[in-house]
């Protein structure tokens, strides 16, 4: 495998070779070299940082190094100069040893206890990437003012702009679901977008426009295994965003970046399978669900308020996890219905692919640890047997006191974190999630819930002003 990746550097004639690797909140780092001093011994030795300076706070000392992984790669569509693009873990040195902190070694780890309590047994996952595409950002706070100011030429608010631009056909507020021509003016930088996911090996099964008015997008990939789709998150934000800028235009995947129109969510469809089929399926039952997928399901329920942590680890994840926006706020599932944490795809023909879809998770997520921690949860519940108890079909038409029986996802980040000081003990099995990991993870999340805490909020001039 490292020799293919050598001999492809040595005959396409690459200028550099690129090596990205991601930060303990989700984020991609990178650190290039000149093709010839790319040789087989940085498979071994890697390549040194400061890993001090990116939040992995090592022990011994600031020097780290980023190992490369040659299972994956591809030819970086953005940069003149050819360059090949590898995936690295992040290792300690003096001995060299994988550091408790690589959110990219904890999802491996995730799949190792897979293959302990399931031999044979793989898992894929399956992203939707939703996003909004900005023409004007803007941002800023200071001590004495703080605003944001976004803007879209789709978005309704633009109707009576006096300008040349402005021929019509916005759309309004929350009606841009599969909007088509003259309305959707964006399918050309999603069609540009999907080619250069394809041209890195990506299989797209569509994209359209969403239902925000404002330019919101949707772009979804088909099933992969755990981390080749992990990895492959990571590569779509990248290209999204990138080819986004090519355009003109800014990409977000922020969950609530608007007010009153559609958040974007990162909703992942899961399951379990054996040589390539699914064992989520079970003719029999009457959700056409097998009884390891209603434990791996039961497990996903009843840790949903600790994953929520890491799958929609912002403050502003909670302003999209709200009624009235086709987002869950309480711990359920359903068939079909998209207001359920846990939705069971009514559309599914092919039981190869009989899958769960959890629906809170958004792009503020760091991608590695959002899937280990949903396959943790789910393999908690197959190994401890948890029944997820019977669907909630329609939550408007059930009283409270039975909606009651359906508790409420977390709606606060603090509430999330205390959710995981409670129950974090499935992460914690065989090593996955190291007590570093959580303890920094925790640590970074306090402090950004600390910073939007003691900043004035524009609204709260609107109410309190002139008191």
């Amino acid at each position: 495998m490292i020799e293919k990746v050598l001999k492809k550097v040595r005959d396409e004639s690459f200028a550099f070779v690129d090596f990205k690797f991601t930060d303990i909140k989700g984020g991609w780092r990178h650190i290039t070299i000149p093709a010839e001093k790319f040789t087989e011994q940085i498979f071994i030795d890697g390549i040194g940082i400061d890993g001090s300076s990116l939040g992995f706070l090592s022990v011994k000392a600031g020097d780290m190094i980023i190992i490369p992984d040659p299972s994956y790669y591809f030819t970086d569509p953005f940069w003149k100069q050819p360059t090949l693009s590898l995936i690295c873990n992040v290792c300690e040195v003096n001995p060299t040893e994988p550091h408790p902190r690589d959110p990219r070694h904890t999802a491996q780890k995730a799949v190792k206890r897979l293959n302990k309590l399931l031999p044979g047994v793989e898992a894929f996952m399956g992203p939707e990437f939703e996003f909004y595409l900005f023409d004007e950002v803007r941002y800023d706070q200071s001590p004495n003012h703080g605003f944001y100011f976004l803007d879209a030429e789709e978005a309704e608010w633009n109707s009576g702009t006096d300008t040349e631009m402005n021929l019509g056909h916005q759309i309004r507020y929350k009606e841009g679901y599969h909007a088509a021509p003259p309305h959707d003016k964006t399918y050309e930088i999603r069609a540009h977008i999907c080619n250069l996911l394809k041209d890195v090996g990506l299989d797209i099964k569509y994209h359209h426009h969403e239902v925000g008015g404002a330019s919101q997008q949707e772009i979804e990939t088909a099933f992969g295994p755990f981390m080749e789709m992990a990895d492959k998150s990571q590569v779509t934000k990248y290209i999204i965003k990138n080819a986004a800028a090519q355009f003109g235009k800014s990409a977000s995947f922020m969950p609530k970046p608007l007010f009153m129109e559609p958040g974007s969510g990162l909703h992942v469809h899961q399951f379990l399978a054996r040589e390539g089929r699914s064992i989520f399926y079970d003719q029999k039952h009457e959700l056409k669900i097998s009884q390891i997928a209603r434990h791996y399901l039961g497990g996903l329920l009843k840790h949903a308020p600790a994953i929520l942590a890491f799958t929609s680890p912002s403050t502003n994840s909670f302003k999209r996890l709200v009624p009235g926006f086709e987002a869950p706020v309480r711990i359920n599932y359903s068939v079909g219905n998209r207001t359920a944490a846990v939705r069971i795809p009514g559309y599914i023909k092919n039981p190869d692919v009989m899958r769960i879809e959890f629906r809170p998770p958004d792009g503020t997520a760091n991608i590695y640890l959002a899937f280990a921690a949903m396959l943790m949860a789910g393999l908690d519940g197959i190994e401890n047997k948890i029944d997820p108890g019977a669907p909630l079909e329609d939550i408007a038409r059930i009283s409270d006191s039975e909606a009651a029986k359906y508790p409420m996802l977390p709606y606060s980040l603090a509430r999330a974190f205390e959710a995981l000081e409670i129950d974090h003990d499935f992460l914690l099995q065989d090593g996955v999630f190291s007590a570093q990991l959580l303890d920094t993870w925790t640590k970074i999340k306090r402090d950004e819930m600390e910073q939007v805490k003691i900043r004035p909020h524009p609204w709260e001039f609107r109410l309190y002003y002139d008191a």
